[in-house]
């Protein structure tokens, strides 16, 4: 994959267009059983998360996903809460900027990742409350797998 600005503008248009009135657990369960079923059906070995504050909401590991997958995830739910931005929009802006993350963004990277996957569950008018994300595919992947199931929930 090449990054460009085009790739990181396009990031900042789904960090924008995501974007809810509410959500709640009922919905973080929605909106996880609903990214398990598309992931089952595509056989993707991968970890699924939701954060509601600094609560877990909603997690499953399918086949083929690995206990390092789960610890990827943590890693990529602190960046994107730290930086109220999806973990690929994260990337990106360092990249785009001619900057090294890992050394950088001076965060531990035994806690921190911004390597694609989380976004941000924020509210109109309240701001960031949560994250949703997976792990277990290259980095480009997780984060389209991620906006993709947004979009159909939010459209549901």
């Amino acid at each position: 994959m090449t990054y460009s600005s085009e790739f990181h503008d396009r990031i900042l248009a789904e960090e924008r267009e995501l974007v809810f009135d509410a959500f709640t657990r009922a919905d973080a369960w929605q909106l996880g059983s609903r990214m398990r079923a598309a992931a089952v059906e595509r056989e993707l070995p991968i970890v699924i998360g939701i954060v509601l504050g600094e609560q877990r909401v909603f997690h499953c590991a399918l086949d083929g996903a690995v206990p390092d997958n789960d610890s990827w995830l943590e890693r990529k739910t602190r960046a994107a809460l730290h930086f109220q931005r999806s973990t690929m929009g994260v990337g990106e802006q360092f990249r785009v900027q001619g900057r090294v993350y890992e050394t950088d963004s001076r965060l531990p990277a035994d806690r921190y990742a911004a390597n694609g996957g989380v976004f941000p569950i924020r509210l109109h008018g309240t701001g960031v409350v949560g994250a949703v994300g997976v792990s277990g595919l290259p980095q480009v992947r997780d984060h389209e797998f991620v906006v993709e199931q947004l979009r159909a929930f939010r459209g549901a």
